[in-house]
């Protein structure tokens, strides 16, 4: 057997359960967003995008984009290499600064991507602390599991935002234990928000360390987009807290914060910071500018919530189930993977509407959903035309009605 044959029998039974998954073709239009160029079928055809992450428009904002072409002009494309290498570009040290403001920290560290800082600091703090036992909400990240993972250090996975499970295990390690109570602020798939103040609070009775992953808050909670631990008034109380750039933010990155003696730990031993090239001078300024903005400006999250609340409500007067939550994602719950995809590839087809059905293994089987993220560009007409659609679909596909 060759080794395409491997390749290939395995991609068959994904196509079989119905979770291959098929990138749609899009080109994203400076300044036209939430729409977007279908090239899936060679001519581009228009289309609204209904599930970026890129949650508030950041990534067209005309200050930011300003901001990312000027400091290409003066600095050039790429950072050269490593910051070991390379340097620490001046764009690295504001945003920095400006993010570890955000957050009421001391310090923040840059990274790649979101993924890559959950990573590189969740193994090296597992790896290097002593006795460490990682504390793992038990629908944590992908990229905070395989931190965990690499860390090789001890981990108990507690029942998702259970906080007295968290104490049970938390009281059950040894006192020579170092904890580490990993978990996030909002879930992407459900959107559900964790019961912040209780989780704190039970691992402060216990002396352990927090990880929080703030990804799908920042810039979108808080009165300056500081994420639910700001708005809840508990930043100061967690050990770490980690973010992107590539979300409400419209740009590229990851970053952690907290203490200067935290951030230089990671900085000085993590690998998946040591060897990697640093970020473009371009997208720090850019995404600078952008954290900057979101702090004194409250339009972009207002509108956002007003845009959440009517597609809920027309959801709901068509009898289409929804997973019920307090964030500002709309999981439109399918529960099968052929159906899911079939409706997602006719809302494109015949509508105009992308959407990218979530099938396992992101999704545990018999949860596939669409996931729709309502932004302030989105218009009351975008959400009528999406609600009218689905109704449709609803029909058709013979799916089941909320109950009323």
């Amino acid at each position: 057997m060759t080794f395409d044959a491997i390749f290939n029998a395995q991609l068959d039974q994904l196509k079989q359960e119905g979770n291959y998954r098929i990138f749609a073709e899009l080109e994203r239009q400076c300044g036209r967003f939430p729409r977007a160029a279908d090239h899936t079928d060679g001519a581009p055809k228009d289309v609204t995008v209904w599930c970026s992450n890129d949650y508030l428009g950041m990534g067209h904002h005309p200050a930011v984009i300003e901001a990312m072409v000027q400091t290409v002009e003066a600095c050039g494309t790429g950072a050269g290499g490593t910051r070991n290498i390379s340097g620490t570009n001046i764009h690295h040290l504001r945003l920095e600064a400006e993010l570890a403001d955000l957050h009421g920290k001391e310090a923040a560290l840059l990274f790649t991507s979101g993924y890559v800082s959950n990573w590189a600091a969740l193994s090296t703090l597992g790896a290097r602390l002593p006795n460490a036992v990682i504390l793992s909400d038990s629908e944590n990240h992908a990229s905070m599991i395989e931190g965990i993972r690499h860390s090789r250090a001890n981990k108990v996975i507690w029942k998702h935002n259970d906080v007295e499970d968290l104490d049970r295990k938390l009281a059950a390690l040894p006192a020579n234990a170092t904890k580490i109570v990993a978990f996030e602020s909002v879930y992407s798939m459900d959107g559900d928000i964790c019961p912040m103040a209780e989780i704190v609070e039970v691992a402060e009775k216990h002396g352990a360390m927090t990880y929080l992953d703030e990804v799908h808050a920042v810039g979108l909670y808080g009165p300056r987009g500081g994420g639910i631990s700001e708005r809840e008034g508990l930043a100061d109380r967690i050990t770490l807290i980690e973010g992107t750039l590539g979300k409400a933010y419209g740009v590229v990155g990851g970053y952690i914060s907290g203490s200067t003696a935290l951030c230089d730990f990671i900085r000085s031993f993590a690998s998946g910071f040591i060897f990697t090239t640093a970020l473009p001078p371009a997208v720090a300024a850019a995404a600078k500018v952008s954290v900057a903005h979101l702090k004194t400006s409250d339009m972009e999250r207002a509108r956002q919530r007003q845009q959440v609340a009517k597609l809920r409500a027309r959801l709901d007067a068509h009898g289409i189930p929804h997973l019920p939550n307090d964030s500002h994602i709309i999981p439109v719950m399918i529960k099968d993977p052929v159906k899911c995809r079939q409706i997602a590839d006719i809302l494109m087809q015949d509508y105009g509407v992308y959407v990218q059905p979530i099938n396992y293994p992101t999704v545990p089987k018999g949860t596939e959903r669409l996931r729709f993220t309502p932004g302030p560009l989105h218009t009351d007409a975008d959400i009528n035309h999406l609600v009218k659609a689905l109704a449709t679909l609803w029909k058709q596909c013979a799916l089941a009605h909320a109950v009323a």
